[in-house]
């Protein structure tokens, strides 16, 4: 939608912007409306429950969550969801205006450039994927190196922002999609921990593990944004120089993911976290285990 969009507001006004975000909005509504329609249904009231699932549906918010909290998996899982989505998402609403301050880049073009980012997760979670398929699973490393390096060369592309930020003459476009790939390559990795890691530490709390970790990613989100432009604008002020302060906010942000690297190779511990890449058998579906 980028890419589209990108290409349906130049020449840009605010009008034509209004029209197609407004015929976007729709679109997208309506998309996902047909994606959950008959998603939930009547449950069978023969349906008997066990004492043991009907005490942990009694028990309230306050204990299950403290009782998932002390697992240390969750915990340190938890830290590095917020920390690398808190990395992924800070130049998310300041990439756009750097380009076109400092790269001169038209409203067109910058959009279509988040259309690159976003292609370059694609390609990136795609090669995990196909890291993970039966075909070569176990040759080309574990979740964990993969969330790890993706993370460091996630921080690397960063890095390379902010050498765009002092020369004009960096292959932005070509850096934007790097990041998206080494994004695209932690964030698959990630998702095939959190659904490792959901069955573990006991039966009766993977919902409240999962909530726990997709409030983390949705606060971080959330927060990354209000970040990344608040320092942006304090850069602004301090510095006195637009692409400074472009880089200080990208070197911060390369410091997030480094960090966010070195809270997932936390998770070494204990056997199921060293289990060789694969998505497409059981260990996505049984807690760890295979077979």
């Amino acid at each position: 939608t980028a890419g589209v969009v990108g290409k349906l507001i130049d020449p840009y006004s605010p009008q034509v912007l209004l029209h197609v975000s407004a015929g976007l909005s729709l679109l997208t509504a309506c998309i996902t409306a047909l994606c959950l329609w008959g998603l939930e249904k009547d449950g069978d009231p023969a349906t008997v429950v066990a004492p043991s699932t009907e005490r942990l549906q009694k028990q309230n918010f306050k204990e299950a969550f403290q009782e998932v909290w002390a697992e240390p998996a969750a915990r340190t899982f938890t830290v590095f969801v917020f920390m690398s989505m808190l990395a992924y998402s800070a130049q998310d609403l300041i990439l756009e205006p750097f380009a076109g301050a400092v790269h001169g880049f038209t409203p067109g073009q910058t959009t279509q450039l988040s259309g690159w980012h976003h292609m370059g997760v694609l390609i990136g979670m795609l090669a995990v994927a196909g890291a993970g398929s039966r075909w070569v699973a176990g040759r080309l490393g574990s979740v964990q190196a993969w969330m790890v390096g993706g993370c460091l060369v996630s921080a690397l592309a960063t890095l390379g922002l902010v050498s765009s930020a002092v020369s004009v003459d960096w292959p932005l476009k070509a850096n934007v999609v790097f990041l998206g790939v080494a994004n695209g390559a932690f964030s698959i990795a990630a998702i095939a921990t959190m659904m490792r890691l959901a069955g573990e530490g006991g039966p009766g709390r993977e919902g409240t593990r999962m909530g726990l970790w997709g409030a983390a990613q949705a606060a971080a989100f959330g927060l990354g944004g209000l970040l990344g432009t608040a320092a942006s604008d304090l850069a602004h002020a301090v510095l006195g120089e637009q692409r400074t302060a472009y880089a200080a906010v990208f070197g911060m942000q390369a410091l997030m993911f480094a960090v966010s690297a070195a809270v997932a190779s936390r998770l070494r511990a204990g056997p199921a976290q060293r289990q060789r890449l694969r998505l497409d058998g059981p260990v996505l579906l049984k807690g760890g285990s295979s077979s």
